[in-house]
Order: structure tokens, then C-alpha cells, then sequence
């Protein structure tokens, strides 16, 4: 699965290689608007006959990408990362399929890395009862709630929440690097 999207991630790479040299910030509306200039990408390129590339480039997959991953100043990722610096390398491996794996199998890892960053917890799985536990008479019954207990809590915890600070994410915003500029490769 990860190594699936570890391929996908570097085509798309190689594809919009040197996008964020062709977007560009609007600031005449109250909310700036990213637009990206399609003709320069595919132009500097040279890939305005490419059928294909316009195609995805016209696509609301495509304008959701621009507007998700067009402001200068937000969270990096992996992907920003291969845009920015790894154009070079996966040019590179190109004709060597071996390291080709190899970079693939590291991009995997990263990925799987992102998604379980704390691998040493693991998660215990809840034996199955007995056969006949549900018979034992020695289980006590679930108590009562208290009903004034419980809007005392609510009312404490909504006391809390009112005089604290909104909740932020752990995610810290950075300048997404634009990497090496279009018209250095073409990769079709």
C-alpha cells in the first residue's frame, strides 16, 4: 500500500515539477487568490501539445491542489519536499531501476513513518470472555449515574473552556521551498 503511493508521489513530482514558479498571488479581492498560469508551465516545458498534461492541468483536482497547496507560508510536507528537492535525484534514476526501488521503498517508509509516528505503542487487543462468563453471578451491576454529578462536570468543563485559549494544531506553518525552477527538465 505505502509503496503504491510512494509511485504515485514521485510522478506526481516529476509532473508539477516547478509548479510554484507559475502561481501567483492576487491581492485585489479581500481573500487573496492563488492563480496558476497554465500556459507558462506547459510552455516552459514544452509540452503545449501535450493533451494529457492539459487535461489534468484544467481539472477541479487540479484547482483543488493550487488552492490546498498554493499559499507561500503553510505546513510542509513530503510531497513539497520531492518538489523542492529530490527533482534532481529521481531524474537521476530514471535508467536505474535498483535505485529507483530503493527510493521508492524509503518514501514508503516515510509514509508509514507520518502515519503511526509512535510505533512502539501498541494496541492490545480485548480477550474474548469465557465460555459461560455471562452465567457468573459474582458481576455487579453497572451503577446509577448521577444525574446532578453529571451537569456539574458539564458546567465545570464549560467554564474551563470558555476562559481557555482556542485550540491550535502542533503543525508548524513554514515557507514551502519552490524548488528548481520549470524549464530546467522535461520529462516527456
Amino acid at each position: 500500500d505505502k509503496e503504491v503511493r510512494a509511485i504515485f508521489l514521485r510522478l506526481f513530482a516529476q509532473l508539477f515539477q516547478g509548479y510554484r514558479s507559475c502561481l501567483q498571488l492576487i491581492r485585489i479581492h479581500a481573500e487573496p487568490v492563488i492563480h496558476f498560469h497554465k500556459a507558462a508551465f506547459l510552455g516552459q516545458r514544452g509540452l503545449i501539445e501535450n493533451d494529457f498534461l492539459t487535461k489534468v492541468l484544467n481539472g477541479m483536482a487540479f484547482a483543488g491542489f493550487v488552492s490546498e497547496r498554493g499559499p507561500p507560508f503553510r505546513t510542509c510536507d513530503l510531497f513539497d519536499e520531492l518538489v523542492a528537492f529530490e527533482v534532481e535525484r529521481i531524474k537521476a534514476e530514471e535508467g536505474n531501476p535498483p535505485k529507483m526501488i530503493k527510493h521508492v521503498r524509503e518514501l514508503a517508509e516515510q509514509l508509514f513513518k507520518n502515519e503511526n509516528p509512535n510505533p512502539h505503542i501498541a494496541f492490545q487487543k480485548v480477550p474474548r470472555p469465557t465460555e459461560g462468563s455471562h452465567l457468573r453471578v459474582h458481576i455487579l451491576p453497572f451503577p446509577r449515574i448521577n444525574e446532578c454529578r453529571v451537569q456539574e462536570l458539564l458546567q465545570e468543563g464549560l467554564a474551563r473552556s470558555q476562559g481557555a485559549p482556542p485550540a491550535t494544531r502542533g503543525d508548524k506553518k513554514c515557507v514551502v521551498p519552490a524548488g528548481p525552477p520549470v524549464g530546467m527538465f522535461t520529462f516527456f
